[in-house]
């Protein structure tokens, strides 16, 4: 059974990808009057390292703060493959921009271009949301990252050997980073190194990026956020950042995800009466 409110629904959906050669489940958050002719702004939420697609509904309140914006949120899955075209060949990138935006486009009542879309996650899903939002700002209009990892296509070695004796930690290990990233210096790496993409940043199709940590998260997270802010500073991209207290974990997902939805919610067309066949 899906989580419901009095305010949203869940439906569970599955579409075959090609790119991926699998079928794929996603959920995805509907407000309860969606069959009221209107269409709908959509974020895509990205889960963190070894999430899934029922992570943010078991950790956090994202139904009620869905509902309260009239949002539809899609919330699909890579486990932990990044949501990139990775250095094995996963094309998460690929199934997640080519794929699941066109079929959530033709299944819901969503605006169906890229001033109502945004892409948000948190920790390995708020980098990814950041770099694809970069990579494809003709596909989404508003980016948020809450405690985003930034510096995975730069790092080398275990930053997070000291904490491996930690209970909760979910940090990659080298060999399964470099599974999903390839060595230091490798192609894909490349791809997603967080300066090329705001080199490459196309002012003609601005971006609504929203950068949030914990003040308390790993060092190294919180200054890879640090770093994120100087680099949009240096090149004046419009941005928002904020620190909060809080570490890497659902409580500091508490507190910085409503405002992140806001942020969102803010930048993207509202919703509207339905003007498809």
């Amino acid at each position: 059974m899906m989580p419901e409110t009095a305010e949203a629904v869940v439906l569970a959906e599955t579409w075959f990808s090609p790119a991926l050669n699998r079928a794929k489940r996603v959920h995805v958050v509907l407000p309860a009057d969606h069959r009221d002719g209107r269409s709908y702004p959509v974020l895509f939420l990205l889960h963190g390292y070894g999430g899934d697609r029922g992570t943010w509904l078991r950790n956090t309140g994202l139904l009620r703060h869905a509902a309260a914006l009239g949002l539809i949120v899609v919330l699909p899955e890579s486990g932990r493959r990044w949501f990139i075209n990775d250095h094995q060949g996963y094309r998460y990138e690929d199934y997640l921009v080519h794929e699941l935006v066109p079929a959530v486009d033709r299944a819901f009542p969503v605006h169906g271009g890229r001033a109502g879309r945004g892409i948000a996650g948190f920790s390995m899903g708020g980098a990814a949301a950041v770099f694809q939002a970069l990579r494809h700002p003709s596909v989404f209009a508003a980016a948020a990252s809450l405690g985003g990892a930034f510096g995975a296509p730069l790092r080398a070695g275990d930053p997070y050997a000291a904490h491996r004796g930690e209970p909760g930690l979910l940090m990659p290990t080298v060999a399964s980073h470099e599974r999903v990233w390839g060595a230091p210096g490798s192609a894909t790496r490349l791809g997603y190194h967080p300066g090329e993409l705001l080199d490459r940043y196309d002012r003609s199709l601005p971006v609504g990026l929203y950068v949030d940590v914990g003040a308390d998260d790993y060092d190294r997270v919180l200054r890879m956020n640090r770093r994120m802010r100087e680099a949009l500073r240096e090149r004046g991209i419009e941005h928002e950042y904020h620190e909060r207290p809080g570490g890497h974990d659902w409580a500091y997902v508490a507190g910085a995800l409503p405002p992140a939805l806001d942020f969102v919610r803010r930048r993207l067309a509202p919703a509207a009466s339905e003007t498809r066949p």
